[in-house]
């Protein structure tokens, strides 16, 4: 049985008097992809926030590696090994494709690096930076300017900047959004890849490329959640159905 690197149990999160995410528990296991679905307001995004560190919860636990990490910062959680990536593209477009992999690595240096050394001299983060690059496929653009890649190849230097950090979790919120067929293509081949070796949480629309690529899915309603299960599970589940994926014959076909 693969080992469960997260475990939430009983998460809330209120925004004055709104339950954005109301007693939810999950587990992640590591070499899984668990995918998170629900309409739009379901409070996919917003759990994604409380496991990253980005929102602080009303209530509720998170074990990371069986530690309690609900009420550390969000830079504390991305030390541990938890990497994620946003709905709005988060990289720095002026600089090169490898500089933005460059940064993610350098952040994670055992300790602070000498101003007046020339960054390319540590060799780890060097070797960081370019395996990251050449996971995601980009490894070829690496001189360029961050900005002349494509919007899908955006989404990849995302998340090879959170491969830079060497992270065992990886929280993903709706990498395939804006993209077209080809680019769509190649990122559900990437977090195919990915899933092997990490554990993934997977935020995301498509229906299509959710079922293709989990293991493992949650949906929520309304900020709780209404079912977990295989892609069978949930499939043939009519509450689902009903509540979000409608009333119809096979999501997989």
């Amino acid at each position: 049985m693969k080992d469960t690197i997260l475990q939430v149990r009983r998460l809330c999160k209120n925004f004055s008097g709104l339950v954005a995410v109301d007693q939810v528990s999950i587990d992640v296991r590591s070499g899984e992809l668990h995918a998170v679905i629900g309409p739009n307001g379901a409070g996919k995004t917003t759990l994604v926030n409380l496991l990253s560190g980005d929102f602080s919860a009303s209530s509720g636990t998170i074990l990371f590696h069986g530690r309690d990490i609900s009420r550390l910062a969000a830079e504390k959680r991305s030390r541990l090994g938890i990497g994620r990536s946003y709905q709005k593209i988060n990289i720095f477009p002026s600089f090169t494709v490898f500089e933005n992999c460059r940064l993610a690595a350098q952040s994670r240096a055992p300790r602070t690096l000498r101003w007046l050394r020339d960054a390319r001299t540590y060799e780890s983060v060097m070797n960081q930076a370019l395996q990251a690059l050449d996971a995601v496929g980009l490894a070829s653009r690496a001189a360029e300017p961050a900005l002349a890649l494509s919007h899908g190849e955006q989404r990849q230097l995302e998340i090879g900047m959170c491969l830079a950090t060497e992270p065992e979790l990886l929280l993903l919120d709706e990498p395939l959004a804006g993209m077209g067929v080809e680019e769509s293509i190649k990122m559900i081949e990437l977090i195919g890849r990915l899933s092997e070796e990490h554990a993934l949480l997977l935020i995301e629309h498509d229906m299509d490329a959710v079922f293709q690529l989990a293991k493992v899915l949650t949906v929520m309603v309304n900020g709780k959640v209404l079912a977990t299960g295989t892609r069978e599970e949930i499939r043939a589940n009519r509450e689902v159905q009903t509540a979000y994926l409608g009333v119809i014959e096979d999501p997989l076909a």
